[in-house]
């Protein structure tokens, strides 16, 4: 089933007739370095990974700067940004009664495993109480996953709009003690059901998740969530589940979709020709017979030779976190019946 839906996903990015450049920041120094921070998408909103430093071409003044001159290089983007996903799982009365947790905790546990290795990840669970509960904090392991497992509901009632607004609250803290100059956010909610607890208002949490700038996918399972709430919490997709046989594809399509997102970040780097006056460089990449491009403006006031484009980019530290993403394309992916049933995907770009 999962290679059906997400085989759905990955022919749009196959067909894309044009490519979309979004920059995210941008630095220059001396002795020459120029580096671009941007984005790769097609013309859905698709994101395109695994280019190459060749696959990109530099224009200075609208003239082509060739390769050897510049030294174009592709610098790891872990420099530069930090990404974090905090998944935050329903644990209410009617998840704890029930045989759900063993695979749910399963799946957020290979959920884990799959975002580790590209972003920062933490998981909360919620029930009727006002605050979250903490079941694996931001680390680099998954050892905290046991604690869903034996989780004992405080409170059976389903406080959804409560947790989403702490979850926000969450991320923001964890992102301030980053490294990195530039820090983007991801808030996955899992649930079974709508909020009963009646804490905050949907209103409420809304606003908060749309002040935030995070990401949000939300995955409903079972009869009692509507796909109306669902693509309301959902601000940038979600899945829908009829059957819990399917949990562990919907948060492997979440996963895949955040990874996909996550490698369409690219850190150009190169020493520029120029030694003096202000200069438009344009960065072009092409993919096929597919082309897109971004211009950027820079000072070239006491550049010189001896430039090493792997150097980090002077970034604005100030900026930190709360860094609000490109626009990006947007999934919503129904599951039918259980875990060997047909699956239909639709994906919209906002």
């Amino acid at each position: 089933m999962r290679a059906r839906f997400l085989f759905a996903i990955a022919a749009l990015v196959a067909g894309c007739g044009g490519l979309r450049l979004t920059m995210v920041d941008s630095a220059y120094q001396t002795p020459s370095n120029v580096a671009v921070f941007f984005t790769v998408d097609n013309s859905d909103g698709e994101p395109v990974a695994g280019l190459e430093a060749t696959d990109f071409r530099i224009y200075e003044d609208g003239r082509l700067v060739s390769i050897d001159e510049s030294n174009q290089t592709i610098i790891n983007p872990e420099v530069a940004a930090e990404h974090y996903t905090l998944l935050i799982v329903d644990m209410s009365g009617s998840v704890t009664e029930s045989d759900q947790v063993p695979l749910i905790a399963d799946s957020a546990q290979s959920f884990t495993a799959a975002l580790e290795g590209y972003q920062k990840v933490g998981i909360y669970a919620f029930d009727g109480s006002e605050e979250l509960h903490a079941i694996q904090p931001f680390r680099a392991n998954a050892s905290g996953i046991n604690r869903l497992r034996g989780f004992r509901t405080r409170d059976p009632s389903t406080n959804l709009h409560g947790a989403l607004v702490q979850a926000v609250g969450v991320l923001d803290e964890a992102m301030e003690e980053g490294d990195a100059p530039l820090r983007f956010g991801t808030i996955v909610v899992f649930t079974d059901g709508t909020d009963r607890a009646a804490r905050v208002s949907f209103g409420e949490a809304d606003s908060a998740l749309e002040r935030s700038g995070y990401d949000v996918f939300a995955i409903g399972v079972g009869n009692e969530i509507d796909e109306p709430s669902l693509n309301d919490i959902g601000h940038s997709g979600y899945v829908l589940i009829q059957d819990s046989a399917a949990i562990a594809a919907a948060f492997e399509a979440i996963s895949e979709r955040i990874i996909g997102f996550t490698k369409r970040f690219y850190l150009l780097s190169y020493c520029s020709p120029a030694r003096a006056g202000v200069h438009e460089v344009t960065i072009e990449a092409v993919v096929g017979e597919a082309t897109g491009a971004l211009d950027y403006e820079f000072d070239a006031t006491g550049f010189g030779p001896n430039c090493n484009p792997s150097r980090p980019p002077p970034f604005d530290t100030t900026r930190g976190a709360n860094i609000r993403g490109p626009a990006r394309g947007r999934i919503e992916v129904r599951v039918d019946a259980s875990a060997s049933a047909s699956a239909g995907a639709r994906v919209e770009t906002d």
